[in-house]
Protein backbone atom coordinates (compact mmCIF):
# COMPACT_ATOMS: atom_id res chain seq x y z
CA UNK A 1 0.00 0.00 0.00
CA UNK A 2 1.02 3.61 -0.51
CA UNK A 3 1.44 5.67 2.65
CA UNK A 4 2.93 9.01 3.66
CA UNK A 5 5.91 8.89 5.99
CA UNK A 6 8.70 11.13 7.30
CA UNK A 7 11.97 9.76 5.88
CA UNK A 8 15.37 10.75 7.29
CA UNK A 9 17.84 10.38 4.41
CA UNK A 10 21.00 11.58 6.17
CA UNK A 11 22.05 12.90 9.59
CA UNK A 12 23.60 16.18 10.67
CA UNK A 13 21.29 18.66 8.96
CA UNK A 14 21.77 22.21 10.28
CA UNK A 15 19.11 24.07 12.20
CA UNK A 16 16.60 25.45 11.66
CA UNK A 17 15.08 22.22 10.41
CA UNK A 18 12.24 24.24 8.92
CA UNK A 19 14.79 25.27 6.28
CA UNK A 20 17.12 22.25 6.02
CA UNK A 21 14.14 19.79 6.04
CA UNK A 22 15.95 16.67 7.33
CA UNK A 23 12.66 14.78 7.44
CA UNK A 24 11.19 14.34 3.98
CA UNK A 25 7.46 13.69 4.12
CA UNK A 26 6.84 11.62 1.00
CA UNK A 27 4.80 8.73 -0.32
CA UNK A 28 6.45 5.33 0.22
CA UNK A 29 5.43 1.71 -0.15
CA UNK A 30 4.43 -0.42 2.83
CA UNK A 31 4.24 -4.19 2.34
CA UNK A 32 1.55 -6.17 4.16
CA UNK A 33 2.38 -7.84 7.47
CA UNK A 34 4.18 -11.16 7.33
CA UNK A 35 4.05 -13.95 9.85
CA UNK A 36 3.93 -12.65 13.45
CA UNK A 37 3.53 -9.06 12.24
CA UNK A 38 0.76 -6.48 12.54
CA UNK A 39 -0.37 -3.57 10.37
CA UNK A 40 -1.24 -0.57 12.55
CA UNK A 41 -2.90 2.67 11.54
CA UNK A 42 -0.91 5.28 13.44
CA UNK A 43 -3.19 7.81 15.14
CA UNK A 44 -0.76 9.70 17.39
CA UNK A 45 3.03 9.85 17.64
CA UNK A 46 5.19 11.88 20.03
CA UNK A 47 8.33 13.85 19.19
CA UNK A 48 11.13 12.72 21.51
CA UNK A 49 14.75 13.77 22.06
CA UNK A 50 15.79 10.26 21.01
CA UNK A 51 14.39 10.99 17.55
CA UNK A 52 16.23 14.31 17.60
CA UNK A 53 19.50 12.50 18.37
CA UNK A 54 18.98 10.46 15.21
CA UNK A 55 18.43 13.61 13.17
CA UNK A 56 21.48 15.50 14.45
CA UNK A 57 23.74 12.44 14.33
CA UNK A 58 24.36 12.03 18.06
CA UNK A 59 22.97 8.48 17.92
CA UNK A 60 22.92 7.61 14.23
CA UNK A 61 20.96 4.77 12.69
CA UNK A 62 21.18 3.37 9.15
CA UNK A 63 19.55 5.64 6.59
CA UNK A 64 17.20 6.08 4.86
CA UNK A 65 14.98 5.49 7.85
CA UNK A 66 11.49 6.40 9.04
CA UNK A 67 11.76 7.74 12.59
CA UNK A 68 9.18 7.66 15.39
CA UNK A 69 9.18 5.31 18.39
CA UNK A 70 6.45 6.69 20.71
CA UNK A 71 3.01 6.07 19.26
CA UNK A 72 -0.44 4.54 19.51
CA UNK A 73 -2.86 3.41 16.87
CA UNK A 74 -5.46 0.94 15.62
CA UNK A 75 -4.89 -2.58 14.31
CA UNK A 76 -5.79 -2.78 10.61
CA UNK A 77 -4.54 -6.26 9.70
CA UNK A 78 -2.71 -9.15 11.35
CA UNK A 79 -0.27 -11.55 9.76
CA UNK A 80 -0.23 -15.32 9.94
CA UNK A 81 0.27 -16.63 13.46
CA UNK A 82 -1.19 -13.59 15.24
CA UNK A 83 -4.28 -14.81 17.06
CA UNK A 84 -4.60 -12.45 20.05
CA UNK A 85 -5.08 -9.19 18.14
CA UNK A 86 -7.96 -8.26 15.88
CA UNK A 87 -9.09 -5.56 13.47
CA UNK A 88 -9.99 -2.41 15.41
CA UNK A 89 -7.97 -3.14 18.55
CA UNK A 90 -6.26 -0.09 20.05
CA UNK A 91 -2.57 -0.52 20.77
CA UNK A 92 0.51 1.22 22.17
CA UNK A 93 3.71 0.58 20.21
CA UNK A 94 6.77 -0.71 22.11
CA UNK A 95 10.23 0.32 20.94
CA UNK A 96 11.87 -2.77 22.48
CA UNK A 97 9.95 -5.85 21.37
CA UNK A 98 10.60 -8.86 23.58
CA UNK A 99 11.37 -12.14 21.82
CA UNK A 100 10.47 -14.04 24.99
CA UNK A 101 13.16 -16.71 24.72
CA UNK A 102 16.63 -15.11 24.86
CA UNK A 103 18.58 -15.14 28.14
CA UNK A 104 17.48 -11.62 29.13
CA UNK A 105 13.80 -12.31 28.43
CA UNK A 106 13.97 -15.64 30.25
CA UNK A 107 15.41 -13.85 33.30
CA UNK A 108 12.51 -11.38 33.34
CA UNK A 109 14.26 -8.42 31.71
CA UNK A 110 12.50 -7.95 28.36
CA UNK A 111 13.96 -4.46 27.77
CA UNK A 112 17.37 -6.14 27.47
CA UNK A 113 16.11 -8.52 24.76
CA UNK A 114 19.14 -9.52 22.69
CA UNK A 115 17.44 -10.14 19.30
CA UNK A 116 15.52 -6.86 19.71
CA UNK A 117 18.74 -4.91 20.24
CA UNK A 118 20.27 -6.42 17.10
CA UNK A 119 17.15 -5.73 15.03
CA UNK A 120 16.81 -2.16 16.29
CA UNK A 121 20.43 -1.35 15.45
CA UNK A 122 19.99 -2.85 11.97
CA UNK A 123 16.78 -0.94 11.26
CA UNK A 124 14.61 -4.04 10.84
CA UNK A 125 11.59 -5.51 12.58
CA UNK A 126 12.16 -8.20 15.20
CA UNK A 127 11.35 -10.68 12.43
CA UNK A 128 14.34 -9.37 10.46
CA UNK A 129 12.12 -7.89 7.74
CA UNK A 130 11.91 -4.40 6.28
CA UNK A 131 8.38 -3.63 5.09
CA UNK A 132 9.05 -0.07 3.89
CA UNK A 133 10.48 0.81 0.49
CA UNK A 134 10.74 3.66 -2.01
CA UNK A 135 11.18 3.05 -5.72
CA UNK A 136 12.06 -0.54 -4.93
CA UNK A 137 14.78 0.36 -2.41
CA UNK A 138 14.32 -0.68 1.24
CA UNK A 139 13.81 1.89 3.99
CA UNK A 140 14.81 1.19 7.59
CA UNK A 141 12.44 1.19 10.57
CA UNK A 142 13.54 3.11 13.69
CA UNK A 143 13.26 0.79 16.71
CA UNK A 144 11.19 -1.58 14.60
CA UNK A 145 8.32 0.93 14.66
CA UNK A 146 8.79 3.72 12.08
CA UNK A 147 5.88 5.54 13.66
CA UNK A 148 6.14 8.87 11.82
CA UNK A 149 3.88 7.45 9.15
CA UNK A 150 0.20 7.02 8.42
CA UNK A 151 0.52 3.24 8.78
CA UNK A 152 3.27 0.94 9.99
CA UNK A 153 3.98 -2.77 10.09
CA UNK A 154 5.52 -3.99 13.35
CA UNK A 155 6.31 -7.28 15.03
CA UNK A 156 3.51 -8.70 17.19
CA UNK A 157 5.82 -8.36 20.17
CA UNK A 158 6.03 -4.60 19.59
CA UNK A 159 2.38 -3.82 20.37
CA UNK A 160 0.41 -3.77 23.60
CA UNK A 161 -3.38 -3.84 23.42
CA UNK A 162 -5.14 -1.19 25.51
CA UNK A 163 -8.70 -0.29 26.40
CA UNK A 164 -10.46 1.79 23.76
CA UNK A 165 -11.59 4.34 26.32
CA UNK A 166 -8.02 5.69 26.55
CA UNK A 167 -7.52 8.62 24.11
CA UNK A 168 -4.84 7.56 21.66
CA UNK A 169 -2.92 10.84 21.88
CA UNK A 170 -2.57 10.17 25.63
CA UNK A 171 -1.82 6.48 25.06
CA UNK A 172 1.11 7.35 22.78
CA UNK A 173 2.96 8.86 25.75
CA UNK A 174 2.99 5.47 27.44
CA UNK A 175 5.19 4.08 24.67
CA UNK A 176 8.24 6.09 25.77
CA UNK A 177 8.00 9.15 28.04
CA UNK A 178 5.78 7.59 30.70
CA UNK A 179 7.22 4.10 30.55
CA UNK A 180 10.78 5.44 30.75
CA UNK A 181 10.27 8.17 33.37
CA UNK A 182 7.70 6.52 35.62
CA UNK A 183 9.38 3.15 35.20
CA UNK A 184 12.72 4.55 36.37
CA UNK A 185 11.01 5.73 39.56
CA UNK A 186 8.97 2.60 40.27
CA UNK A 187 11.07 -0.22 38.83
CA UNK A 188 14.69 0.93 38.80
CA UNK A 189 14.85 3.19 41.84
CA UNK A 190 12.00 1.43 43.70
CA UNK A 191 10.98 4.69 45.40
CA UNK A 192 8.99 4.15 48.60
CA UNK A 193 6.30 6.42 50.12
CA UNK A 194 7.82 9.17 52.23
CA UNK A 195 11.22 9.10 50.55
CA UNK A 196 12.91 11.99 48.73
CA UNK A 197 13.57 12.08 44.98
CA UNK A 198 15.58 14.43 42.77
CA UNK A 199 15.13 14.49 39.00
CA UNK A 200 17.76 16.15 36.81
CA UNK A 201 16.34 17.33 33.49
CA UNK A 202 12.79 18.56 32.95
CA UNK A 203 12.12 17.23 29.49
CA UNK A 204 9.25 14.87 28.77
CA UNK A 205 10.87 11.89 30.51
CA UNK A 206 12.03 13.95 33.49
CA UNK A 207 8.62 15.49 34.05
CA UNK A 208 7.05 12.05 33.75
CA UNK A 209 9.43 10.94 36.51
CA UNK A 210 8.25 13.85 38.66
CA UNK A 211 4.67 12.70 38.17
CA UNK A 212 5.69 9.12 38.94
CA UNK A 213 7.44 10.11 42.16
CA UNK A 214 4.37 12.01 43.30
CA UNK A 215 2.13 9.08 42.35
CA UNK A 216 4.04 6.67 44.60
CA UNK A 217 3.98 9.07 47.56
CA UNK A 218 7.44 10.62 47.63
CA UNK A 219 7.58 13.27 50.35
CA UNK A 220 10.08 15.54 48.60
CA UNK A 221 10.36 15.78 44.81
CA UNK A 222 13.21 18.04 43.70
CA UNK A 223 13.20 19.19 40.06
CA UNK A 224 16.56 20.29 38.63
CA UNK A 225 17.22 21.97 35.29
CA UNK A 226 19.20 24.83 33.76
CA UNK A 227 15.99 26.52 32.59
CA UNK A 228 13.88 28.55 35.00
CA UNK A 229 10.96 28.14 32.59
CA UNK A 230 11.20 24.34 32.81
CA UNK A 231 11.45 24.58 36.60
CA UNK A 232 8.27 26.64 36.68
CA UNK A 233 6.55 23.87 34.72
CA UNK A 234 7.85 21.32 37.22
CA UNK A 235 6.32 23.32 40.07
CA UNK A 236 2.98 23.29 38.26
CA UNK A 237 3.35 19.51 37.97
CA UNK A 238 3.73 19.30 41.75
CA UNK A 239 7.49 19.33 42.41
CA UNK A 240 8.02 20.33 46.04
CA UNK A 241 11.38 22.01 45.38
CA UNK A 242 13.19 23.34 42.31
CA UNK A 243 16.89 24.08 41.83
CA UNK A 244 18.63 25.66 38.87
CA UNK A 245 21.60 23.43 38.05
CA UNK A 246 23.75 26.44 37.11
CA UNK A 247 23.61 27.74 40.69
CA UNK A 248 27.09 27.24 42.22
CA UNK A 249 25.68 25.76 45.43
CA UNK A 250 22.98 23.61 43.78
CA UNK A 251 24.10 20.41 45.50
CA UNK A 252 24.42 22.13 48.86
CA UNK A 253 20.88 23.47 48.50
CA UNK A 254 19.50 20.01 47.82
CA UNK A 255 21.42 18.45 50.69
CA UNK A 256 20.24 21.19 53.05
CA UNK A 257 16.50 20.80 52.57
CA UNK A 258 16.63 16.99 52.32
CA UNK A 259 18.73 16.51 55.47
CA UNK A 260 21.85 15.17 53.81
CA UNK A 261 20.71 14.41 50.27
CA UNK A 262 17.89 12.59 48.53
CA UNK A 263 17.14 8.90 48.80
CA UNK A 264 16.99 8.65 45.00
CA UNK A 265 18.40 10.90 42.27
CA UNK A 266 17.51 10.31 38.62
CA UNK A 267 19.52 11.83 35.76
CA UNK A 268 17.50 12.31 32.56
CA UNK A 269 19.66 14.46 30.25
CA UNK A 270 22.49 12.23 29.01
CA UNK A 271 25.19 14.68 30.12
CA UNK A 272 28.01 13.72 32.48
CA UNK A 273 27.64 16.96 34.44
CA UNK A 274 24.01 16.07 35.11
CA UNK A 275 24.94 12.60 36.34
CA UNK A 276 27.65 14.08 38.54
CA UNK A 277 25.13 16.50 40.10
CA UNK A 278 22.67 13.65 40.69
CA UNK A 279 25.32 11.49 42.31
CA UNK A 280 26.51 14.26 44.63
CA UNK A 281 22.92 15.10 45.61
CA UNK A 282 22.27 11.51 46.73
CA UNK A 283 22.55 10.72 50.43
CA UNK A 284 24.49 7.91 52.09
CA UNK A 285 22.80 4.63 51.31
CA UNK A 286 20.95 6.26 48.41
CA UNK A 287 20.49 5.26 44.79
CA UNK A 288 21.52 7.25 41.74
CA UNK A 289 19.82 6.24 38.49
CA UNK A 290 20.99 7.32 35.05
CA UNK A 291 18.39 7.33 32.29
CA UNK A 292 19.65 9.88 29.74
CA UNK A 293 21.45 8.52 26.69
CA UNK A 294 24.71 10.43 26.01
CA UNK A 295 26.32 10.81 22.62
CA UNK A 296 28.07 7.68 21.43
CA UNK A 297 31.53 8.93 22.41
CA UNK A 298 34.14 8.58 25.11
CA UNK A 299 32.19 10.44 27.80
CA UNK A 300 33.24 9.08 31.17
CA UNK A 301 31.86 9.50 34.68
CA UNK A 302 34.19 9.14 37.64
CA UNK A 303 33.81 9.28 41.41
CA UNK A 304 35.75 8.12 44.49
CA UNK A 305 35.20 4.38 44.51
CA UNK A 306 35.38 4.32 48.30
CA UNK A 307 31.97 6.03 48.42
CA UNK A 308 30.34 2.89 47.11
CA UNK A 309 31.62 1.08 50.18
CA UNK A 310 31.69 3.49 53.10
CA UNK A 311 28.44 5.22 52.09
CA UNK A 312 26.78 2.10 50.69
CA UNK A 313 25.84 3.91 47.51
CA UNK A 314 24.10 2.35 44.50
CA UNK A 315 24.54 3.54 40.91
CA UNK A 316 22.13 2.02 38.39
CA UNK A 317 21.23 2.36 34.74
CA UNK A 318 17.64 2.35 33.53
CA UNK A 319 16.55 1.61 29.97
CA UNK A 320 12.88 1.88 29.03
CA UNK A 321 12.20 2.31 32.74
CA UNK A 322 13.38 -1.26 33.49
CA UNK A 323 9.82 -2.11 32.50
CA UNK A 324 8.03 -5.29 31.71
CA UNK A 325 5.81 -3.55 29.14
CA UNK A 326 3.02 -6.11 29.12
CA UNK A 327 2.65 -5.56 32.86
CA UNK A 328 3.55 -1.91 33.23
CA UNK A 329 1.63 -0.24 30.40
CA UNK A 330 -1.60 -1.49 31.98
CA UNK A 331 -0.47 -0.47 35.49
CA UNK A 332 0.48 3.06 34.47
CA UNK A 333 -2.68 3.50 32.42
CA UNK A 334 -4.65 2.49 35.53
CA UNK A 335 -2.87 5.24 37.48
CA UNK A 336 -3.77 7.71 34.71
CA UNK A 337 -7.42 6.67 34.77
CA UNK A 338 -7.45 7.08 38.55
CA UNK A 339 -6.16 10.67 38.10
CA UNK A 340 -2.95 9.78 39.96
CA UNK A 341 -0.76 10.16 36.88
CA UNK A 342 -1.94 13.26 34.96
CA UNK A 343 0.33 12.74 31.97
CA UNK A 344 -1.87 14.86 29.72
CA UNK A 345 0.08 17.78 31.18
CA UNK A 346 3.10 16.64 29.18
CA UNK A 347 1.45 17.53 25.87
CA UNK A 348 2.39 21.06 24.84
CA UNK A 349 1.10 21.00 21.28
CA UNK A 350 -0.26 18.96 18.39
CA UNK A 351 0.81 19.12 14.78
CA UNK A 352 0.37 17.42 11.44
CA UNK A 353 2.90 15.12 9.81
CA UNK A 354 3.78 17.91 7.38
CA UNK A 355 4.80 20.13 10.30
CA UNK A 356 7.27 17.63 11.75
CA UNK A 357 10.47 19.58 10.95
CA UNK A 358 9.10 22.69 12.64
CA UNK A 359 8.16 20.53 15.62
CA UNK A 360 11.74 19.31 16.01
CA UNK A 361 12.94 22.92 15.86
CA UNK A 362 10.76 23.68 18.88
CA UNK A 363 12.04 20.58 20.67
CA UNK A 364 15.68 21.45 19.95
CA UNK A 365 15.15 24.99 21.26
CA UNK A 366 13.62 23.66 24.48
CA UNK A 367 10.23 25.22 23.72
CA UNK A 368 8.19 22.02 23.97
CA UNK A 369 7.82 19.04 26.27
CA UNK A 370 5.83 16.57 24.18
CA UNK A 371 4.35 17.49 20.82
CA UNK A 372 1.97 14.97 19.34
CA UNK A 373 1.58 14.32 15.62
CA UNK A 374 -2.05 13.57 14.97
CA UNK A 375 -2.69 11.51 11.85
CA UNK A 376 -6.05 11.62 10.15
CA UNK A 377 -8.32 8.90 11.55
Amino acid sequence: MKIRAAVLRSTGAPQPFSESRPLDVVEVDLAPPGRDEVLVKVVAAGLCHSDLSNINGDRPRPTPIVLGHEAAGIVEQVGEGVEDLHLGDHVVLLFVPSCGHCAACAEGHPVRCEPAAIANMAGTLLTGARRLSENGQPINHLAGLAAFAEYTVVARQAVQKIDKRIPLDIAALFGCAVMTGVGAVINTAAVQPGQSVAVVGMGGVGLAAVLGALAVGAAHVVAIDISDEKLAIARRFGATHTVNATTPDAVEQIRAFTQGGVHHALEMVGVVAGLDLAFRATRKGGTTVTVGLPKLSDQMFSFPSSLMVVEERTLKGSYMGSCIPRRDVARYLALYEASRLPVEQLITGTLSLDEINEGFDRLARGEAIRQIIRMEV
